[in-house]
């Protein structure tokens, strides 16, 4: 949904899901809301992107934002209006409560060109899951 007049334009997503609203030369900006692949029991995918870093702003709600390093699970909780760079290769991903909804600055094509997606393995599902904040176990 969005307005837009010669001076301003306004822009806004309310549905589950990642919706890119605002369009640059060589970036853009999206408003990434809860989805169910956000619930712990959900989780077993992480995605990486190969040429372009990646930008989350978390604005509301509990969420932590995980990355495979050389020593396994990175857990970071989240906190709003912090700015959370995501350099290309690393693995990563979200977890969060129901009402979380995030700002994703990132290249103007990375969704549709740049992104791979992969099963987590056994081990770092153990290694995510043992580094959670505790908030998530009141998910």
């Amino acid at each position: 949904m969005g307005e837009s007049n010669q001076y301003l334009e306004i822009w806004n997503h309310t549905d589950k899901g990642y919706q890119p609203l605002v369009f640059s030369a060589g970036w853009q900006v999206a408003l990434l809301n809860w989805e169910p692949l956000f619930d712990l029991e959900k989780l077993g995918e992480i995605e990486r992107h190969k040429k372009t870093d990646e930008v989350f702003v978390l604005w509301k709600g509990n969420a932590a934002l995980f990355v495979k390093t050389t020593d396994g699970m990175w857990v970071e909780n989240m906190q709003p209006g912090v700015v959370y760079n995501v350099p290309k290769g690393v693995w990563h991903n979200l977890v969060s409560t129901r009402d979380a909804s995030w700002i994703i600055v990132e290249d103007r094509n990375t969704h549709l060109h740049d992104t791979e997606i992969r099963t987590m393995s056994v081990n770092e599902m153990a290694d995510l899951k043992a580094n959670l904040p505790p908030w998530i176990e009141g998910e």
